[in-house]
């Protein structure tokens, strides 16, 4: 199957003082999913640093999906629309729009979210929110969607498969 990374941005969670729940939901969903994953980080929540990692799922890893959760917020230091932004080449609008469509069904509290998703060569990038909660209902709504999205961006199926 697609081989998943997987991003936290989290300072607190990059030098241990909290654990990273968002992240270790996500690994547990793509792996019942039947995805593989292949890089799995807690990173402070910095523009570069994120950036870079992402740049180097995508270009040296070859990595099929990237995943990140936290820093999508409006803290000073939510920097990770940002770094998504700095290394896509398309964007993907529509994944994060429904994502949070459903998540004001929810809470109006997502209508905070400033998660974006796009596209890097042959590797699709999606924030997802911080909460271990709402990464799991992002996840739950829109990962069947998301692996169809997979399957036209690597060449396994048709675009205009239903």
């Amino acid at each position: 199957m697609y081989k998943v990374g997987i991003i936290t941005a989290s300072d607190k969670g990059s030098i241990g003082q909290r654990e990273d729940l968002s992240g270790l939901i996500i690994k547990d969903l793509v792996t019942e999913y039947g995805y593989v994953v292949a890089d799995y980080i807690v990173l402070p929540d910095d523009l570069d640093i994120i950036h870079s990692k992402l740049v180097e799922m995508s270009d040296i890893q070859n990595i099929d999906l990237i995943l990140t959760t936290g820093g999508t917020g409006f803290s000073q230091r939510d920097n990770t629309p940002e770094a998504t932004k700095k290394a896509i080449l398309r964007e993907a609008p529509g994944i994060c729009e429904a994502i949070r469509a459903y998540s004001l069904t929810i809470t109006p509290r997502a209508m905070l979210s400033r998660a974006i998703s796009g596209i890097r060569n042959k590797t699709l990038i999606v924030n997802l929110p911080g909460s271990p909660k709402a990464v799991k209902e992002s996840l739950d709504y829109a990962l069947d969607s998301i692996n169809h999205g997979l399957e036209i961006l690597i060449g396994d199926a048709s675009e205009c498969a239903r």
